[in-house]
């Protein structure tokens, strides 16, 4: 499996999760935070930009769990085109010319986050960004889909507040918690899940009032929510 972004906070938990199940290889930007996880797998640098090292990371790879791109809800168009767009074309095109089987997209809430909060969002209602990151996911998605019909298996996790122990979360956000340990468990399931060609999930945990729908993901890939 190669993981894109493993140098980040949930790049990094999942690496620790996963070593023990999978053959990891784990790629980011040249950082000390990367040679700390050679503990867990190969580590490899690739830059989003570059299409021939990420087409090289992938080399002998079934899965590319891909997380890499810029985090931050409020980031301006130079970097999400860069790192979300571009970055997440990259990434995909990598994975289908390395003849790859999956990819596991890290997608948002922010990519239906203006849906009115009194109502729950399900898998099949339509986008809805409030912003250029949400707009990236929306289009992470929507290559995802037209990848699916070259071949390219395509799961895409509706990631909630990822909730670490000691995060701030805005109060908006309590109703979609996603523990580090379940987003674990989604990310392993939906690397062994079989027969998708393509689906979109919602990521959260059991929040008692879940702003996101976790059915297909329950349904789908096996997935048993915890609270976050």
């Amino acid at each position: 499996m190669l993981v894109t972004g493993a140098a980040g906070s949930i790049g990094s938990s999942f690496a620790a999760y996963a070593a023990r199940r999978f053959e990891l290889r784990l790629s980011d930007r040249r950082s000390r935070a990367l040679e700390r996880l050679s503990a867990f797998g190969e580590v490899v640098a690739a830059d989003l930009a570059d299409l021939g090292s990420l087409t090289d990371a992938c080399a002998g790879v079934d899965t590319v769990v891909h997380l890499a791109g810029d985090p931050k809800p409020d980031a301006g168009w130079p970097s999400v085109l860069e790192n979300n767009i571009v970055g997440t074309f990259h990434a995909f095109t990598a994975a289908q010319r390395a003849g790859c089987r999956r990819v596991v997209f890290a997608s948002s809430v922010h990519a239906v986050i203006g849906h009115p909060e009194t109502r729950q969002v399900r898998v099949d209602d339509p986008v809805w960004p409030t912003s250029l990151y949400g707009v990236s996911k929306c289009f992470g998605e929507a290559l995802g889909r037209q990848m699916s019909e070259a071949g390219l298996s395509v799961v895409a996790l509706r990631i909630g507040a990822y909730n670490p122990e000691g995060a701030i979360i805005p109060a908006k956000f309590a109703n979609c918690l996603l523990s580090p340990a379940d987003l674990n468990q989604l990310l392993e399931r939906s690397i062994l899940a079989e027969d998708v060609r393509f689906a979109i999930v919602n990521a959260t945990s059991d929040t008692g009032a879940n702003r996101l729908d976790p059915t297909p993901a329950i349904e789908l890939l096996g997935y048993v929510p915890g609270t976050a």
